[in-house]
């Protein structure tokens, strides 16, 4: 299996003092407030925190749906003003077209932009498929494939654009578990090494261990950046690394601040943030005290 498309240039977000408040002057609500971080060049990167805490809109100030009401966010220095196809985002949610086959899905972006001759679009596409086992699903539509081949066919149709920066907002989310694992080690073997830059939301400490070269820890609502871990795990990775001292002790750093941010959420009146202080109790128990 190829590591990476070919002639990838990878890019580098810096989030820069950015705050997001909606809602007019009288009624704003801030969901974002004063967030700095940088997600590297050709590392993977993982946004994690409460739910509810700002994260999807941080995917989308990054993506350029939305703009930042102060602060900016750049991509190797130029400031984000709109969607571009060197940040594309692969969603929670399936985004194929239903009406399209997996190979038309796949060959959509570059066809519409033009970037290259037809010919080349489909053979990029061929490879691309068979990189992601799907080779011979070319002519089945969305609806007839599984949730995994349908995150598979995503990531397909993303990476034949070439990003520098592919955003993945918990793409795994509503898998079954054992889909879920699956989905994590293929994205491991697809990507380490490979030199694309990740941006990957998830709210699952474990999947953040696992996929992380950085992890960005977020605050509870509104956003902040409230600290960066360093995943000092060595590479290739697999869920083997479950078991391990490093492991622990990282999870057990994240728990802790984690269910920090949970309980003074719960303090000021969230309820959501109950439900959060509930789960991790009956979860982790003492590693998250």
């Amino acid at each position: 299996m190829t590591s990476a498309p070919i002639n990838l240039q990878p890019g580098e977000i810096l989030v820069e003092n950015v705050s997001k408040s909606l809602g007019d002057e009288f009624a704003s609500k801030t969901i974002v407030e004063n967030c700095s971080f940088k997600v590297p060049r050709g590392k993977f990167t993982v946004l994690i925190g409460p739910s509810g805490c700002g994260k999807t809109t941080l995917i989308n100030l990054i993506a350029g749906y939305d703009r930042p009401s102060s602060g900016r966010v750049t991509l190797d220095g130029a400031a984000v003003v709109g969607p571009s196809s060197n940040r594309l985002v692969v969603f929670q949610e399936t985004a194929l077209f239903p009406w399209m086959t997996v190979e038309q899905n796949v060959m959509y972006g570059p066809t519409v932009q033009r970037q290259s001759k037809a010919a080349d679009i489909k053979a990029e596409s061929n490879e691309l498929l068979g990189r992601f086992g799907l080779r011979d699903f070319r002519d089945k539509y969305p609806n007839q494939l599984s949730g995994g081949m349908q995150r598979r066919a995503e990531l397909a149709r993303a990476l034949i654009n070439r990003p520098r920066v592919l955003l993945m907002d918990e793409p795994f989310r509503g898998l079954d578990a054992m889909t879920r694992q699956l989905m994590q080690e293929y994205l491991l073997g697809l990507f380490e090494g490979s030199g694309q830059t990740v941006l990957f939301v998830t709210s699952e400490i474990d999947e953040a261990i696992l996929l992380a070269d950085t992890i960005v820890l977020l605050s509870r609502s509104p956003a902040t950046a409230k600290e960066v871990i360093q995943v000092d795990i060595s590479r290739p990775r697999s869920v083997s690394i479950f078991g391990t001292p490093q492991y622990a002790d990282l999870k057990r750093k994240a728990l802790s601040l984690l269910y920090r941010e949970a309980v003074e959420a719960f303090a000021s009146g969230s309820s959501g943030a109950g439900d959060l202080v509930e789960a991790f109790e009956a979860r982790h128990g003492s590693e998250a005290s």
